[in-house]
């Protein structure tokens, strides 16, 4: 299986933070944030990785390099212009094969297992869905019996963890789409599994989220 990480958003929220480093590459205990990924990726034995690349290209490109650091191999999709996470999968599809591949934000940091995620599908996607977190509390979707919904009150947040089939992509066209309108769409179409994962979960939206994990690492 290969895997994407998506890495082109500039991470408005963070600045000053963000204006002269990328938000992948803000230090999270002693390495980059995206790092975690790759040496989580390279343990279960994905080791071709597709990064999507646009603001401060160059900057992630001069840290990770090739990747053999990390013990994987690191092809970039690069976006002149942010074409948001759908568009940004969608160009990339040519360096992910025709097989499921799985995909995760940089700007997460996560202890889910990546090796409990199914490497085949009988769907066009399947998503890891967390607690809804406080900026999020009215969440994304149901899960019942594995399949995702869009009615209900039982709701959890999308953790920015999938796997997808190329399919799922079949009717886009290149450039600016959000993966989230494909995502409903193909939920309307029961075409969407997933599962609720309980275990600890960060998203780095903001200073303040980063200095919640930055201080999870300090306690340990």
């Amino acid at each position: 299986m290969k895997a994407m990480i998506l890495a082109a958003g500039r991470g408005a929220r963070m600045r000053p933070l963000t204006d002269q480093t990328p938000k992948p590459l803000i230090r999270v205990g002693d390495k980059p944030l995206i790092a975690y990924h790759l040496i989580k990726l390279a343990s279960i034995g994905v080791t071709e990785v597709v990064i999507n690349i646009s603001y401060l290209a160059e900057q992630i490109k001069a840290v990770l390099g090739d990747g053999r650091q990390y013990g994987v191999n690191i092809h970039y999709s690069y976006e002149p212009e942010v074409l948001e996470t759908g568009g940004g999968i969608y160009q990339a599809l040519p360096l992910l094969g025709n097989q499921p591949f799985l995909v995760v934000s940089a700007d997460i940091w996560t202890e889910y297992p990546f090796e409990k995620l199914p490497t085949q599908l009988n769907k066009l996607a399947h998503l890891v869905l967390v607690p809804n977190p406080d900026f999020h509390p009215k969440g994304d979707f149901t899960c019942e019996n594995s399949l995702l919904g869009l009615d209900g009150t039982n709701k959890y947040t999308f953790g920015n963890i999938g796997i997808y089939h190329p399919q799922l992509f079949a009717n886009c066209k290149p450039g600016h789409f959000r993966l989230g309108d494909l995502l409903i769409e193909n939920i309307k179409k029961q075409q969407i599994t997933g599962e609720v994962y309980q275990g600890e979960w960060f998203n780095i939206g903001t200073v303040e989220q980063l200095n919640i994990l930055q201080n999870k690492f300090v306690a340990n």
